[in-house]
C-alpha cells in the first residue's frame, strides 16, 4: 500500500490544541496568533504497533527497595548549589529559563567552567551563537577550563552522535527551542519538536548517568516557552529573574525532585560576569534611607533562606479622576486588599490618593508575611511619619484587620538580630514559643490598628 502524504495540521504553541485549519484565536486557551502549521505523517496500517525502547521491567514490593542518598557534585557556586538542593545530581535534567539578555548563557558558562576539571569534561552546544561569539564571552568571563568543549549545532541526531564521540560528563544545550529532530517534519521551536527533543534528551541523561542542562526561552508572560509537558519531564526547573535597571539577578527554584522548591540564589551582574551575593539581606538594605516615611524592613523566607527586604510605599494626592495604583515586586491584588483593610478598619482615606508600592532591589515578594510591612509602609507615607529604622515588621493580615502568625518566625528574627535590628513587630502568641534574642525587643499586636498605634504614637483609628 502506498504511503499517505503528510497532512497539515495547526497546533497551538501555548497549550497544544490541534485544529484542521488556521484560527486567529485558540478555542482552548484563548491565545491569539498561536496556531502554527505542522505536518503530520500518517502511520501506515501495518506499522501501528510501536516496539518497546528498552527491556521490560517487572514490579517489585516497595518495602524491599533500599533508598540511598544522591551523590551531589558541587559546581563551586554556592548560590547555584543552593537552588539545586546542595549540588548537581548525576543523571538529572535541569531546565533554566529567563528573559532575553538576563544572563542565562553567562551563568551556564561559569557553572560549566567550575564543573570541568582534570577528570571531568563538559560540552556546551549552542544553537544561537557561533564559536567565535562564545570565545569572546569566555575571555570576558575569564573561563580557562581545558576540558570545556564548545560546538554549534541544532540537529538532535548530530548532538547525540557528538556526545557518543566526545563522552562529556556535563552537557549544556542553548537552547531547547532551537533544537530539532529530523524524524519530525515540524519547525524548530514548535510544540512537537520541543516535546520530542526533550523526551530523547531525558532518556539520554538517564541512560548515561550524566547531568544535562537545558536553557529555555520564556514567553512575554514570563513562562517557559513550549508545552507545559517540558517542565513535567525534567527534574529541576530554575527561573533566572531580574530587572534590567538593577545589577541583581535572582535564581529561583520552582521544581526540584532532589531538594526543596522555592529556594533562592542571588547574583550580581558585573563586567566580569555573575558574582555571588552571600549576604543578600545586607546588600538589599545597604542603600536604605533611614528617616524617610514609607520605608519598612520586612523579613521574608525564600526556601531555606531568610532575607531582609525593604518595602517602599508612596502615597500622594492625585490629580486624576481615577487615582493610580501601581505595585512592583508585590502582588497588586494583595495591595488593593490591604488598602481596603486600612480604609475600613483604621479609617485612613486613600480614595483620592495615588499609591505606589515597591520591593527594593528588584526582588519579588509572594508570601503573606509581608502584609503587615506593606500596611506599615502605606500608613507611614500617608501620615508622613517614618517607621523607626531599627524595626522589623512582619505578619499576615486578614480581611477583618487581624494580624495572624506566620511560619519560621525564629529564622526571620535571627536574621534581623544578626544585622542589628532592635525591635520586631509581629502577631500575638509568638513570644511563648520563641527564644529570646539579646537586644531585640518583640512587640506583639492583635490587629492593624494596634500595629499603627505601636509604630506611630499617639495614632488613633
Amino acid at each position: 500500500m502506498a504511503e499517505k502524504p503528510p497532512r497539515p495540521i495547526f497546533v497551538c504553541q501555548s497549550c497544544g490544541y490541534r485544529a484542521p485549519k488556521w484560527l486567529g484565536k485558540c478555542p482552548d486557551c484563548g491565545a491569539w496568533n498561536s496556531l502554527v502549521e505542522e505536518l503530520v505523517v500518517p502511520m501506515a496500517s501495518g506499522n501501528r504497533e510501536i516496539p518497546p525502547a528498552g527491556p521490560e521491567s517487572s514490579p517489585v514490593p516497595l518495602v524491599s527497595l533500599t533508598a540511598r542518598a544522591e551523590d551531589r557534585l558541587s559546581c563551586g557556586l554556592s548560590e547555584f548549589d543552593r537552588t539545586l538542593g546542595g549540588g548537581v545530581v548525576p543523571g538529572s535534567v535541569i531546565l533554566l529559563g529567563g528573559d532575553p539578555g538576563i544572563g542565562k548563557s553567562t551563568l551556564m558558562l561559569q557553572v560549566l567552567d567550575r564543573l570541568c576539571g582534570k577528570e571531568r569534561r563538559g560540552l556546551y552546544v549552542s544553537g544561537e551563537e557561533s564559536s567565535a561569539q562564545l570565545k569572546l564571552r569566555a575571555d570576558r568571563l575569564g573561563i580557562s577550563a581545558p576540558e570545556l568543549l564548545v560546538a554549534t549545532e541544532t540537529c538532535l541526531e548530530n548532538i547525540i552522535k557528538m556526545v557518543g564521540t566526545v563522552g562529556p560528563d556535563y552537557l549544556v544545550l542553548d537552547s531547547i527551542q532551537t533544537l530539532y529532530t529530523a524524524t519530525l517534519p515540524a519547525a524548530p521551536g514548535s510544540i512537537s519538536q520541543v516535546r520530542e527533543t526533550a523526551f530523547r534528551l531525558v532518556q539520554l541523561a538517564k541512560r548515561r548517568g550524566h547531568p544535562i542542562f537545558l536553557i529555555g526561552h520564556v514567553t512575554k508572560e514570563g513562562a517557559i516557552a513550549g508545552p507545559k509537558l517540558l517542565e513535567h519531564m525534567v527534574d529541576t526547573v530554575l527561573y533566572f529573574e531580574g530587572e534590567r535597571g538593577h545589577a541583581f539577578r535572582i535564581l529561583r527554584t520552582v521544581k526540584n525532585r532532589f531538594g526543596a522548591t522555592h529556594e533562592l540564589g542571588v547574583f550580581e551582574m558585573s563586567e566580569a560576569g555573575l558574582r555571588e551575593v552571600t549576604n543578600p539581606s545586607e546588600l538589599f538594605l545597604s542603600e536604605r534611607s533611614l528617616e524617610s516615611p514609607g520605608s519598612v524592613v520586612v523579613p521574608c523566607v525564600e526556601g531555606s533562606r531568610p532575607i531582609l527586604v525593604e518595602v517602599q510605599a508612596l502615597v500622594t494626592p492625585s490629580s486624576l479622576a481615577l487615582p493610580r495604583r501601581q505595585a512592583m515586586g508585590v502582588d497588586p491584588g494583595r495591595v488593593s486588599l490591604l488598602v481596603a483593610v486600612l480604609e475600613k478598619r483604621v479609617g485612613l482615606a486613600f480614595g483620592s490618593q495615588d499609591l505606589f508600592v515597591n520591593a527594593a532591589g528588584g526582588v519579588r515578594l509572594t508570601e503573606p508575611a509581608v502584609d503587615l510591612g506593606i500596611i506599615a509602609a502605606l500608613a507611614s507615607s500617608f501620615l508622613d511619619r517614618p517607621v523607626p529604622p531599627d524595626t522589623l515588621v512582619f505578619g499576615e493580615v486578614g480581611l477583618t484587620g487581624e494580624v495572624r502568625g506566620v511560619g519560621q518566625a525564629e529564622m526571620r528574627l535571627k536574621e534581623g538580630h544578626k544585622l542589628g535590628f532592635r525591635r520586631a513587630l509581629l502577631s500575638r502568641g509568638h513570644q511563648v514559643r520563641l527564644p529570646t534574642f539579646p537586644g531585640l525587643e518583640l512587640q506583639e499586636v492583635a490587629d492593624v490598628a494596634a500595629a499603627l498605634r505601636t509604630l506611630f504614637p499617639p495614632f488613633k483609628s
